[in-house]
């Protein structure tokens, strides 16, 4: 610094102030030379304001006003580029095309941007080629080759420089590493491991059981590399089915219907795998699925024995004799070696035993007499066992109708008792009665009425039979008197339809009853004999019920009489042991008999002959020690 107001004399003295002055800058009061006194580094502070001032030397005074300069720090290109954000991971689809966006990379550089090239970046792949590029300046990362295999390398180490002074010899670089994966597309077929696989499987083999596995592997992952199965061709089709393991990505062979090694002893089946996600770009690559051939061999399994029909139906009339062949039933061993069978009747279903069966040829017989209105149907369970081998045991259910004959004759449905008015007249009906049959004839009832033969001409009673089934009886005159006959017995025959017909004789009881004038009954005993004496129904209860209470009074006093003459002394043979007895002397215990005289206890009062008296009170006790 200098001042124009200096002659050259030493008299002015410099002074420096503000930033940094007297650490970093320092200034010669004599010269006005500003000296820097540490290492200035830009990217830290790139610029100081200061202050000068002239003042004298001796006194102090300011010469002039003071100036305010500002140091600006120049930039020289000493900061190296640097990757804040490494190192960097990015992934990108196997088989993209050339120049497919990978990631972008992003340096540093401290230096200053504007002044020089100290900052002006270029950026180069070091290690990644020819697999990847970058452009120099944006630092993008793309794809450089095309159809990039994951299954091949999944894999790539980039390492990315970036160098400032724009690239130039003697700029300064900075480096980092970019991890690049190629994620997976659908591009490989599901292939099976072989092309022939073999299974056994026994023929009793249950429904839904796993027989095998098959697997086609995928060089694919995750989605791309799931598969489903299907059977596409052979003569098993409805016989198994294929299913997809979730976790293993295997197809599963199960049995759907039931197998028999007598009917067929292998089958041959054609498999199909497919993907289930396939990406339309790589169609035109080929089909994705394969195929593989499955053989199964059914191996023979002792299975019981086979009945020829699931149930049986059987009907038996109910007169049939005993020892009669009610029925067969069939069944063979499945097996080649076809074991002989024995039947049985499982007589938990048949506690009575009212059946048999032939054990060699399944013949059904009556063992005990069947009736159809006790029990119409039966359910038996007949037992199949083959002879070499008695585990080997099939079931099945047995039903056996009872057919219904005529071996039950009609009769009254209920007992019938007419009532018959005296007042009566000729052809009123006196009562209409019906039957019931126990059998179940298929046309239905239809019964037949008749008296008997000597009691066709009465003079009294005649029937006539009803559309409806029902008889009703009829009286032929009236006139009809308690006081000559007071009750009418009607025997009636009942006959049904059947073959051969069967019939009972039912008798009627009529009685004659004292009606009023319109017919409705008002007594049917003995009253009406006794009304002409001139007593009547009132009377006669009160002088039974005066009987009733002479008899009762009768009893009462003779009771009374008893209780007065029951003696007041107490006797002999009473039981005393009602009496407190205080007996002080301490006893020799259970072997001591001597100690006391047993009777003296029973009867204390009895050893001075005094007997107490119950109706008087005494006047002193007497307590025996």
């Amino acid at each position: 610094l200098h001042t124009d107001l200096d002659p050259g004399s030493s008299k002015i003295k410099y002074i420096l102030s503000g930033d940094g002055a007297g650490t970093i800058f320092v200034i010669n009061d004599k010269t006005g030379d500003i000296h820097a006194m540490k290492r200035l580094d830009r990217e830290e502070k790139a610029e100081y304001t200061l202050t000068a001032q002239a003042v004298d030397r001796d006194t102090n005074q300011p010469l002039e006003p003071p100036s305010e300069f500002i140091i600006k720090v120049q930039d020289i290109n000493d900061n190296a580029p640097e990757f804040v954000d490494g190192p960097y991971h990015a992934t990108v689809p196997e088989m993209s095309i050339v120049g497919t966006f990978v990631t972008k990379v992003t340096a540093t550089d401290a230096d200053d941007p504007v002044y020089g090239n100290s900052a002006k970046l270029v950026y180069s792949i070091l290690e990644g080629q020819p697999y990847f590029s970058i452009e120099p300046h944006t630092a993008i990362i793309k794809t450089a080759l095309p159809n990039m295999d994951r299954e091949a390398k999944e894999e790539y180490f980039v390492v990315i420089q970036a160098k400032d002074m724009g690239g130039h010899m003697g700029g300064l670089s900075g480096t980092t590493t970019v991890t690049i994966t190629l994620t997976d597309v659908n591009d490989n077929p599901p292939k099976f491991a072989q092309s022939l696989y073999h299974f056994s499987v026994m023929e009793d083999v249950a429904l839904g059981e796993q027989i095998g596995r098959v697997k086609a592997n995928d060089l694919d992952t995750g989605e791309n590399a799931k598969s489903s199965y299907d059977i596409i061709e052979g003569d098993g089709m409805d016989i198994f089915e294929i299913t997809t393991d979730a976790q293993t990505q295997d197809g599963v062979i199960r049995v759907r219907k039931p197998l028999d090694f007598e009917t067929k002893k292998s089958y041959t089946l054609k498999v199909e795998a497919a993907n289930i996600h396939i990406d339309p770009r790589f169609i035109s690559g080929g089909p994705f699925k394969d195929t593989a051939t499955v053989k199964i061999v059914v191996e023979d399994a002792d299975e019981p024995p086979v009945f020829s029909s699931p149930t049986y139906l059987l009907e038996v009339h109910e007169n049939a004799a005993i020892n009669s062949v009610i029925g067969q039933v069939t069944a063979h061993d499945p097996d080649v070696s076809s074991s002989p069978i024995r039947f049985s009747i499982d007589r938990h279903t048949d506690l009575e035993r009212q059946f048999n069966i032939n054990a060699e040829d399944g013949k059904i017989t009556l063992a005990t007499p069947l009736d159809r209105e006790t029990n119409m149907w039966h359910n038996i369970t007949i037992v199949a066992t083959e002879t070499r081998n008695h585990s080997q045991v099939t079931r099945v259910p047995v039903a056996i109708k009872v057919l219904d004959v005529n071996d039950n004759a009609p009769e009254f449905a209920s007992e019938h008792e007419a009532f018959l008015c005296e007042n009566g007249k000729p052809g009123q009906v006196i009562q209409i009665v019906s039957a019931v049959d126990k059998d179940d004839p298929k046309n239905g009832h239809y019964f037949l009425y008749s008296l008997l033969p000597e009691m066709v001409n009465n003079p009294n009673f005649t029937i006539k039979k009803n559309e409806d089934n029902t008889l009703s009886i009829l009286a032929k005159h009236s006139g009809f008197s308690r006081q000559k006959q007071e009750v009418y017995l009607l025997p009636i025959i009942i006959s049904d339809s059947g073959n051969p017909p069967m019939s009972s004789t039912s008798t009627l009881t009529i009685r004659v009853c004292g009606c009023s004038s319109d017919g409705i009954v008002q007594s049917c005993n003995v009253e009406a004999y006794v009304l002409p004496i001139g007593l009547s129904m009132g009377a006669l209860i009160a002088i039974l019920a005066c009987i009733i209470l002479l008899l009762v009074i009768v009893v009462l006093f003779v009771t009374l009489r008893r209780h007065k003459n029951e003696p007041l002394i107490i006797k002999d043979d009473e039981d005393v042991r009602e009496n407190i007895i205080r007996y002080d002397d301490e006893g020799g215990g259970e072997e001591d008999t001597e100690a006391f005289d047993i009777a003296t206890l029973q009867n204390p009062d009895g050893i001075n002959g005094f007997l107490p008296r119950k109706d008087i009170k005494p006047d002193l006790q007497f307590m025996p020690r």
